[in-house]
């Protein structure tokens, strides 16, 4: 059973008897039904009254609207208001624009706006480069989404996808100190958006292109990469990639294993699971077998699109077929991509000796750390209520922030991968553990450890501009 959680948490607004014994009559009745009390917003009572605020966390929507019910029925107690604290804080959106240049008099405004702008507008008409200092280009990143593959949910659509892509721009700018802005594209035609965001690209810095279905995802990368001279990032594929790169490196510390010699298995062949793949052979794995629904892909069987016809003509050299269940028998490494509840305890049972299980689908992973009983020697998923969360955050943040401040016209293999050993490196001997094998999203200077990196790999390649000066 699911466990209460922030992401169905509820405030209730109340009014209660000022009589000993109703507020704890009301934590009781919530907790026997499963809710969890997490917060009681302070209050000093006056009169035969008191009114209070309480945060529960709740398993879904029907246990919230449970407690809701529960609430109005408890003696002494009177429901004023009930709201549900996850679209409470998406009310309005969840980013807004502020301005940086001061408009406090007639000399500001002619230096930021008329006629003082039209100087900026020559100089950069004359010498277009000198756009990405003077600008937001030198610290904007589009977030370009269709909508056809939103977390976990699948294709809902442009409106649908904007509240992640918000999350996105929020979290590109907490973390990294990146603006971003996100852009959803109503089209499922590649072509389209590929011509949409070639002619956006003049107003950023970089495109974070987001939650795009496989395979028009790596197509429509790659043909941006070849018309445009600014960063194409696709999260979905790179990101993922990045950490679960990095937790792999820290959990072969802990049980003794080299990459070279692991068998690894990946549920899931559209974006992400081709990126795992493939960054994951650039650090030496051999032996990767990959599954789709129709289960394990091997080169010749049927059923393939060009990134799955990739997959298998680089993969899985002894042909291996069968279900996910069958391939995964003496796997050292499963990683999941795809969905929920796809694998058993008894599936991972038949892997081998202290095996590493990544289940990071989301919101529910392919099998939770209570069902796997304890079996992998590290196990994790892209979830924040379990240990290990192989979370994006950790790397484009800080991917964007250091390809920006270099001025990078890429991002390219070698920048990705001392991405992942940056985010390694940040977990330090001393805290390895099973449960710790990547550091927390909230460590704030993980995002300037991997810029640094990433810069430096971005110099090292030569693929940044010259540096800007106004007056040569």
């Amino acid at each position: 059973m699911a466990v209460p959680t922030s992401a169905f948490s509820i405030t209730l607004s109340v009014r209660m008897d000022n009589a000993p014994g109703v507020l704890g009559r009301m934590a009781t009745e919530i907790g026997n039904i499963g809710g969890n009390i997490i917060g009681v917003n302070g209050f000093e009572a006056h009169g035969p009254t008191v009114t209070n605020e309480i945060i529960v966390y709740c398993r879904d929507e029907a246990h919230a609207r449970k407690v809701v019910e529960l609430t109005k029925g408890i003696s002494g107690v009177q429901l004023i208001e009930a709201y549900d604290r996850t679209f409470k804080m998406h009310e309005g959106g969840k980013i807004e624009v502020i301005s940086l240049a001061p408009v406090r008099d007639k000399d500001d405004l002619s230096m930021a706006y008329t006629p003082g702008v039209a100087r900026i507008c020559m100089a950069i008409h004359h010498r277009p480069e000198l756009s990405f200092e003077y600008t937001i280009r030198k610290n904007t990143v589009a977030i370009v989404s269709d909508g056809t593959a939103v977390l976990g949910l699948g294709d809902i659509g442009p409106l649908g996808a904007m509240p992640v892509m918000e999350g996105k721009a929020l979290l590109f700018k907490t973390f990294g100190g990146v603006d971003a802005f996100p852009i959803c594209l109503d089209t499922k035609d590649p072509d389209e958006i590929i011509e949409t965001v070639v002619r956006l690209a003049p107003t950023f810095g970089g495109v974070n292109l987001e939650d795009i279905a496989a395979p028009n995802c790596f197509y429509i990368e790659e043909e941006l990469k070849k018309r445009v001279d600014i960063p194409i990032f696709h999260d979905d594929q790179h990101g993922t990639a990045v950490v679960t790169l990095a937790a792999l490196v820290n959990s072969l510390k802990i049980v003794g294993k080299k990459m070279e010699d692991l068998y690894v298995v990946i549920a899931g062949v559209g974006a992400a699971g081709v990126a795992c793949a493939k960054i994951l052979m650039s650090a030496g794995v051999q032996n990767i077998v990959g599954c789709d629904r129709q289960g394990a892909i091997f080169d010749g069987r049927d059923n393939l699109n060009f990134a799955k016809e990739w997959f298998a003509k680089n993969s899985n050299s002894e042909r291996k077929s069968g279900s996910i269940s069958e391939v995964m028998s003496g796997a050292d490494v499963f990683i999941g991509v795809s969905g929920p509840g796809l694998i058993t305890a008894s599936d991972v049972r038949r892997m081998a000796k202290d095996p590493i299980v990544f289940a990071m689908a989301n919101p529910d992973p392919e099998i939770r750390p209570e069902e796997a009983d304890g079996l992998p020697a590290v196990m994790a998923t892209g979830r924040s209520d379990y240990p290990n969360q192989i979370n994006n955050v950790l790397a484009f943040p800080g991917i964007f922030r250091g390809a920006l401040d270099v001025g990078a016209t890429d991002i390219t293999e070698k920048m990705k991968v001392a991405a992942a050993k940056a985010i390694a490196d940040s977990v330090d001997d001393d805290r390895l553990s099973p449960t710790f094998v990547v550091p927390s999203v909230f460590d704030r200077d993980v995002p300037y450890q991997v810029a640094q990196a990433v810069g430096e790999a971005a110099l090292s390649e030569g693929i940044c501009r010259a540096p800007v000066a106004l007056y040569t």
